[in-house]
């Protein structure tokens, strides 16, 4: 992109970022004036605009095309391609671009949103900097995608004309052009905006590190609620390929059902998850390496004796949960080649070994977290003890 380029694409991205925004706010406090509260069809398909839109940025431009952490088919392409585009969030070949690039650089230079430099340019600021070119080196598989090459080079045609049929449906629909141009054109591209920026502005700024220290991304319920389940984002930037994001049961993620309920009908296959004891293993030698570089930066402690602590306790925590790995595999291998006569005695010993192993790493931890409490918090009386 050369210079008269990048200052009309400055020039369009202010004008409709800023343009959309203050119609909103002119138009919609204008319409409950005059006209009260939009009609029920109104809302439910200015809603259903709204999911579809935004499971196919967080479903289809995220875990599909930017992680591929699950396979589908043509047709499932195309519906994530075109919903997509009416999220008005770019191409799916840039939006992947940009986001592998935060993968490969996160909280660096490179990082095209990088949260250290301040919560409101990793928000939408960083819209405004000059675009890199696309590498073919980080993005080959997509360059390679005939449908995902048609919707990025037709784009801005494509997006347009995708809106204002919906919008115009909408309104056909339900005999109102004005409030489906606020409510399913205006309020929804509001909303999908600002959810999807917090992913990189809030879910880097406020939360728990649940899974990784090393990197500013953050867990936080919360975001989750408003962003179709990505806000459990420092598990995500632990194990990208996951098509997971929450990966408890109770944890709110609907775009993890989505691709599990796709999955059953056979229109999503090899859906990629991570093994548990990979899980913690990741996270201990992740918050290892962490605790260790942050005890550099403390003066006034016993710097070796709490090295010493940290190595130890971790690699207990390691050497335990090899240790029911194995265990664990022997338990499946034996009770999967069970056929009429089984042992049940063997199952019972060693369904008695893993409780005692599942015991014993949970003390083990509770004391990992504690001491990497006492590190974070600078109680160096404390740790030197």
């Amino acid at each position: 992109m050369n210079d008269l380029d990048f200052k009309i694409y400055k020039w369009v991205a202010g004008l409709f970022l800023g343009g959309y925004h203050l119609a909103l706010l002119i138009l919609m406090p204008l319409f409950f004036i005059k006209f009260g509260v939009p009609t029920l069809g109104i809302i439910i398909s200015s809603f259903v605009l709204f999911v579809a839109s935004g499971l196919s940025i967080t479903g289809g431009y995220h875990r599909y095309f930017s992680h591929r952490s699950f396979k589908t088919n043509p047709v499932i392409e195309c519906i994530l391609l075109f919903f997509g585009a009416i999220a008005v969030q770019g191409s799916a070949l840039r939006w992947s671009f940009d986001h592998r690039q935060h993968h490969a650089f996160v909280d660096t230079d490179d990082d095209p949103y990088s949260i250290n430099r301040g919560f409101w340019y990793a928000h939408f600021i960083w819209f405004f900097d000059k675009p890199k070119d696309i590498d073919p080196k980080l993005c080959s598989d997509l360059l390679r995608n005939k449908r995902v090459m048609f919707q990025h080079n037709y784009y801005g045609t494509f997006t347009i004309i995708a809106n204002f049929i919906l919008i115009g449906i909408v309104g056909l629909l339900f005999h109102n052009f004005l409030a489906a141009f606020i409510f399913a054109g205006l309020f929804r591209l509001f909303l999908l905006h600002h959810f999807t920026w917090f992913i990189n502005s809030l879910a880097h700024t406020w939360g728990s590190k649940t899974y990784s220290k090393e990197h500013t991304a953050v867990d936080n319920y919360i975001v989750s609620l408003v962003t179709f389940g990505e806000g459990y984002h420092n598990y995500h930037h632990t194990f990208c390929s996951d098509y997971r994001n929450g990966v408890r049961w109770f944890h709110f993620d609907p775009t993890k059902w989505l691709i599990w309920v796709l999955g059953k009908l056979r229109l999503a296959k090899d859906l990629r998850t991570t093994e548990i004891f990979k899980m913690k293993e990741k996270q201990i030698l992740y918050d290892r390496k962490f605790l260790l570089k942050k005890l550099k930066q403390l003066i006034h402690v016993n710097q070796k004796l709490i090295e010493e602590k940290v190595s130890t306790m971790s690699q207990t925590l390691l050497d335990t949960l090899s240790s029911m790995r194995a265990l664990s595999a022997n338990h499946g291998k034996l009770k999967n080649n069970l056929k009429d006569a089984a042992p049940v005695e063997e199952l019972e010993r060693l369904d008695s070994e893993l409780q005692s192993l599942k015991n014993q790493f949970e003390d083990q931890w509770k004391n990992w977290l504690k001491l990497s409490s006492q590190i974070l918090r600078k109680k160096e009386s404390k740790l030197a003890a």
